[in-house]
């Protein structure tokens, strides 16, 4: 048996339930997994809210680290004793144990230690997809992201450093804007104290910034169009403030014929190989130090609706881990 946190009806932090669950053998292409810590992310509140519709009674969360105990027929990339870490489907990593598929699940280098890695698997194979696979971005360029003092924040700070992209942040408080500058952002903007678009426009010139990485949603997301230069991109990757409304298409071109997408993580990770490619890139990362993992807050399973009600009042800075 294994303590793990499900929900029988969607609703508020309230509906998260705390109950022992079999965990059982892997079968073909699964292993099981002893975690030991796993880590909090939006989309495990658009799940259990309802935004995202799941299928009830469900487990819940997405990213997780331990030590692999058993693999299923045809699983050859771990084994028995490895250590492991993972973002990927279906949810229920907020368990101390479980049985899931194996081919989202990467060997976790010695370098890197477990409550690191499930801080950031999710967050940084995010920050992976939107600065190497969704759309060209050179040195030199200019992003604006968005909630920059977030878990994926913050390593999208130290990542464009990394990559010399000058980084626009903004945040919803003055010492949230010096800590996305203390981790490589070029300039910071406190969304709660003017028009972000029009500082934009002033940082950059005139001239607007290539990309805008917008997890925020409704409430920031026309600012943002406003933030762009002619064809530039709009990757609009979350909704912390709820979805955005419908947009008129005819906007795009009104504004300079401009590009947008809604990624997911899930689509960029969903084959194997790129998986394990995009996790080396991070592990690579975080080895060579040029991404530093900050862990904001750490809570018990048992604190889970705690740790909710903390991430959805937007109370929390970098990432936030349930150790199991």
């Amino acid at each position: 048996m294994a303590r793990t946190v499900v929900i029988e009806a969607h609703g508020g932090p309230e509906v998260l339930k705390l109950v022992d669950r079999p965990v059982g053998e892997p079968g073909p292409g699964q292993i099981r997994i002893r975690q030991m810590a796993a880590g909090l992310n939006f989309i495990d509140v658009y799940q259990r809210s309802g935004l995202y519709k799941m299928t009830l009674p469900a487990a819940l969360g997405m990213e997780a680290a331990g030590v692999v105990e058993a693999v299923g027929e045809g699983v050859t990339h771990l084994k028995p004793g490895d250590r492991a870490a993972y973002a990927s489907q279906p949810p229920g990593a907020y368990a101390e144990a479980r049985v899931m598929p194996a081919a989202q699940v990467c060997r976790l280098p010695d370098g890197i230690a477990f409550d690191t890695a499930a801080a950031m698997m999710l967050k940084g194979l995010t920050v992976d997809y939107l600065f190497n696979r969704t759309t060209p971005i050179s040195r030199g360029d200019w992003v604006l992201f968005h909630a920059a003092a977030g878990g994926v924040g913050l390593i999208a700070c130290q990542w464009a450093r990394s990559e010399g992209i000058n980084l626009i942040a903004t945040a919803g408080s003055d010492e949230k804007c010096r800590m996305a500058l203390d981790h490589g952002a070029v300039a910071a903007i406190n969304y709660r104290a003017g028009d972000f678009a029009k500082r934009v426009r002033e940082i950059t010139g005139g001239r607007g910034v290539d990309v805008v990485m917008d997890s925020v949603g409704r409430d920031t997301f026309e600012g943002s169009l406003d933030c762009l230069r002619p064809l530039g991109m709009m990757i609009s990757f979350g909704n912390a403030s709820g979805p955005v409304p419908p947009l008129d298409i005819l906007t795009l071109a009104a504004k300079g014929s401009l590009k947008i997408t809604r990624p997911t993580v899930f689509t960029h990770i969903a084959d194997p190989a790129t998986c394990q490619e995009m996790a080396g890139r991070l592990f690579g990362k975080v080895l060579s130090g040029a991404v530093k993992v900050e862990i904001g807050r750490r809570y018990r399973l048992a604190e889970v609706a705690e740790a909710h009600r903390a991430l959805e009042a937007r109370a929390t800075t970098g990432s936030t881990v349930l150790m199991l």
